[in-house]
């Protein structure tokens, strides 16, 4: 079977950092672009960062505290959140696309794999 599997999330304080991971199966994560997208209470989901084939994309508003990686001997992604704000506290999702243009890496229609989601919370 085809799965993702989310974690990782959790409580931390405002500053703090959390890493999460998304384990792959039934799959080469080589093979696709991987995503992290989130959605916070009352909002639409939306695009956090992207990696494939070396190429990396973030949110701008995640960009120098988020970073994206895999490790393919792991067939797993991470996103490990630096300087947390309360506004990143949501549902963490990752999600594979087969193939799409760079550009669009937000466009949730290219993806074709969702994980089950992984909560953070950011609060004092």
């Amino acid at each position: 079977d085809v799965q993702l599997q989310a974690s990782g999330g959790g409580l931390v304080q405002p500053g703090g950092s959390l890493r999460l991971s998304c384990a792959a199966s039934g799959f080469d994560i080589d093979d696709y672009g991987i995503s992290w997208f989130r959605q916070a209470p009352g909002k639409e989901r939306e695009g956090v960062s992207f990696i494939n084939v070396g190429r990396k994309f973030y949110a701008d508003s995640v960009k120098g505290r988020f970073t994206i990686s895999r490790d393919n001997a792991k067939n797993t992604v991470y996103l490990q959140m630096n300087s947390l704000k309360p506004e990143d506290t949501a549902v963490y999702y990752c999600a594979r696309a087969p193939r799409l243009p760079f550009s669009l890496w937000r466009a949730q229609t290219y993806y074709d794999t969702w994980g089950q989601g992984t909560l953070v919370t950011v609060s004092s």
